[in-house]
């Protein structure tokens, strides 16, 4: 298939994806479930225009792709709303899924008696993690606020547990391999290089980021992307989980202030849809719809297994513990759909020749299927029945993407009186840290856009916005600082 064909066939399905969104998120419906039918009918079923069997080539897509996914979940985590549950996240996103995991492996022995341990045990492993995308399309779309700061926790859940389910992956698939690489050893470099490069890079990045002067605004986004594949590449060469790492280093950049952050939030939010339609997309072509009858019947078994056993079976108990009301644990139990992460693994099951690749992969397709559509046409009903959805009257949904571009926090009105130099001075002319945004111009009864070619006249009031309240003290005292002619003559003839 020539390039062009491609092209054109890819604009299509992301111009299609859009239209349809609407559609689908007025049902309840998270748009990525659109991306796997459309791969599936794109690939290798009988209406299929594209043939696609490199697995490795697709294992490094959708590594990438999922890298994007955690970076960037980890950009737009708002660590202050985040750290009042963080405890309870991060014992999910590990002891959880560690329960899940075994649990659905345990299950899965029994009702597919010609897998082994390790092979079904690597099933529970390939879906333990959820999907935080999955989950707030839904939310989002409904405008569904839920009380008790249940949404921070349960987005920093889905970004962190996909590097724990990432290890268990890769440590059955090298006990199934028979590699000799121990099990022991794997997991503490996992852990141990996953968090110093990801801690190391991130926090150099913040200083690299905010130190350096570039020409160019659109530089920032590479040097961000730069700073994303560095953190994850090294993790990985040197044995360490590149995915908690990336995770780690997404977190540390977006919970400081840096330079154009609003900018980078937006773009990491576009990149990592991409992403997704991408991992969805790609699931969906090396799915043959023919096969898929002998994994449907152990797929839906599963996907109900984790629903109503391994997923409350897992999370109740850990909520109990940090002493969190029974009703916020049923919902946390409800809310997990099985997406990006488990699309990964799924693949990395093909390209390391595994006996039972292709019945593991279509079992892993069914139960993403199924989960996307049963937990997510009833998770509103569930958040009603248990009362924790807020009043109507309430704010609309907050969760962490909706902070990530609060940026500047403080407010100050800036009066320009009579004498002062920037009088007569452009915007873009003013000297002000990068830290302060010129939000509105008020000028009489008019309010102006700040537009950097905007001329500044006496009497006019500055509305200035600041990361905090010394530095607009300190640009309030620069700009009322600027020594006008008027005066320097005045102190003169004195």
């Amino acid at each position: 298939m020539g390039l062009e064909i491609l092209i054109l066939i890819g604009g299509i399905v992301l111009l299609f994806s859009v239209f349809l969104s609407k559609a689908m998120y007025r049902f309840g419906i998270p748009t990525l479930i659109l991306f796997l039918v459309m791969g599936m009918l794109a690939g290798n079923s009988k209406f299929g225009i594209i043939e696609f069997n490199d697995f490795k080539l697709a294992e490094s897509i959708a590594s990438f792709a999922l890298l994007v996914i955690i970076f960037s979940g980890g950009f737009d985590t708002n660590w202050k709303k985040a750290k009042t549950n963080s405890n309870v996240s991060i014992a999910l996103a590990s002891v959880g899924v560690f329960i899940t995991a075994f649990a659905v492996g345990l299950f899965t022995k029994i009702i597919i008696k010609d897998f082994t341990w390790l092979e079904a045990l690597l099933i529970g492993a390939i879906i333990s993690s959820t999907d935080a995308a999955a989950v707030f399309s839904i939310l989002r779309s409904k405008k569904l606020n839920l009380k008790n700061n249940i949404g921070p926790l349960l987005e920093m859940e889905s970004g962190s547990n996909d590097p724990s389910a990432y290890m268990i992956t890769i440590i059955l698939i090298g006990a199934i391999t028979n590699n000799g690489t121990s099990i022991f050893l794997t997991f503490f470099l996992q852990v141990v290089n996953g968090i110093a490069i990801g801690a190391l890079v991130g926090l150099l990045g913040v200083k690299v980021i905010n130190k350096i002067k570039l020409e160019v605004d659109g530089l920032y986004i590479i040097l961000s992307l730069g700073l994303m594949l560095l953190s994850f590449g090294l993790a990985s060469y040197l044995g360490g989980n590149g995915f908690l790492a990336v995770y780690l280093t997404g977190i540390i950049m977006g919970n400081t202030n840096i330079v154009y952050k609003a900018s980078l939030t937006q773009f990491f939010d576009g990149l990592s849809w991409l992403a997704q339609i991408l991992l969805f997309f790609t699931l969906g072509l090396f799915v043959i719809p023919s096969l898929l009858v002998e994994a449907l019947i152990p797929g839906i078994l599963i996907a109900l297994f984790i629903s109503f056993v391994a997923r409350p079976l897992a999370v109740i108990p850990v909520m109990k513990i940090f002493k969190k009301p029974f009703k916020d644990s049923l919902l946390v139990s409800w809310v997990g759909f099985r997406g990006a992460a488990s699309i990964v693994f799924a693949i990395f099951v093909f390209s390391n020749n595994l006996d039972k690749g292709t019945y593991i992969f279509d079992i892993v397709f069914v139960v993403a299927i199924v989960s996307v559509l049963m937990q997510g046409l009833l998770l509103v009903p569930v958040a009603k029945k248990l009362d924790l959805i807020e009043a109507e009257d309430s704010a609309s949904l907050k969760v962490f993407t909706d902070y990530s571009g609060a940026i500047f926090t403080d407010l100050l009105e800036v009066h320009i009186e009579h004498g002062n130099e920037i009088i007569g001075k452009r915007i873009k002319e003013l000297e002000i840290p990068d830290t302060i945004l010129i939000v509105l111009i008020k000028r009489d009864y008019e309010m102006i856009p700040p537009r950097g070619s905007r001329e500044i006249l006496e009497d006019d009031v500055l509305l200035l916005a600041g990361a905090t309240k010394q530095d607009l003290l300190d640009a309030d005292k620069k700009i009322k600082g600027y020594k006008s002619k008027i005066e320097e003559k005045n102190n003169t003839s004195k």
